[in-house]
């Protein structure tokens, strides 16, 4: 196991931890802090376990395949923790849901085929338009402004980032659409 496939497994293993403080009680700064300290670093993992598996050399199949599920793992936890809160509109956490669904599905046939198939660079944007849209309503959490203005921030970035999220859904569809025809 290469040192880019243990980052993508620590950022699994941070999961519960983000979401266990996420969502212990939202109204405590330290428990929101914490949270957002762990989703940083784990988002900071991702980054750094794809520069080390390209610059290194270090690209594997475990790492193209368990890379955006640790990202799905981490972020899914991000919005349903913030839909709870009211602070994720139900209809945007759906429609990323949907994309993460589909291009698993279309994942799972590649796989059947021998196939794997990496991220995109539409992908990628999705990725980093999520976890900084996470980020800042993270810390929309904790009481710097008014509740409503902070309502009204993060519901704009989860909608902007569900909207780069159906795009690279799209995109992602049509560059495998071969998959789709193929399979029975």
């Amino acid at each position: 196991m290469n040192t880019a496939n243990k980052l993508t497994i620590l950022r699994i293993i941070i999961v519960p931890f983000f979401m266990f403080f996420l969502m212990l009680d939202p109204s405590r700064p330290a428990y929101v802090i914490t949270a957002l300290v762990l989703f940083s670093a784990a988002s900071l993992t991702d980054t750094l376990d794809g520069y080390i598996a390209r610059h290194c050399n270090m690209i594997t199949n475990f790492g193209k395949f368990m890379d955006p599920l640790a990202d799905k793992m981490l972020t899914t936890a991000a919005f349903l923790g913030l839909m709870s809160f009211g602070r994720a509109s139900a209809w945007a956490v759906m429609l990323i849901l949907t994309r993460e669904f589909i291009v698993a599905g279309i994942r799972l046939v590649a796989a059947g085929s021998g196939k794997v198939i990496a991220a995109s660079v539409w992908g990628k944007m999705k990725t980093v338009f999520q976890m900084v849209a996470i980020i800042a309503a993270i810390i929309m959490l904790l009481p710097i402004c008014p509740q409503e203005t902070a309502e009204l921030i993060t519901n704009i970035l989860v909608w902007l980032s569900a909207a780069v999220t159906v795009i690279s859904g799209a995109d992602y569809v049509i560059k495998n659409a071969d998959l789709l025809k193929g399979a029975n």
